[in-house]
């Protein structure tokens, strides 16, 4: 437990260091993982857009876990999930840490923290 929230710590510091604002929501760091995903950099996006973002960088997390899999990039080059084993479900405060859980696999993984 401890070490997780010491790795949360370190995303937060990458993120900061990275856009110069300290992130407090898992919010702004799923949307983050979801344009680094999508791979076609910073840009203005639409609210609905940046709904896409966040449900892809969900996606992504989780199917490090094997609840999701990459089916196929779109002709506009957004990645396109399914689901292959339900995420547990857990009370809010909870499934919040489960979302944490899976950022700081998302950043170890690709070799951030």
């Amino acid at each position: 437990m401890l070490e997780e929230i010491e790795n949360w710590g370190k995303i937060q510091s990458f993120v900061e260091d990275f856009s110069g604002k300290r992130p407090e929501s898992v919010d702004v760091i799923l949307f983050l993982i979801g344009v680094q995903e999508l791979g076609q950099g910073v840009k203005n996006f639409s609210k609905e857009q940046k709904q896409d973002l966040m449900h892809i960088a969900v996606c992504k997390i989780f199917s490090l876990g094997g609840f999701y899999e990459l089916t196929h990039t779109d002709e506009e080059g957004w990645p396109h999930y399914k689901s292959i084993e339900k995420v547990p479900h857990r009370k809010m405060l909870l499934q919040e840490g489960l979302i944490k859980e899976y950022i700081v696999k998302y950043f170890e993984h690709n070799d951030l923290i």
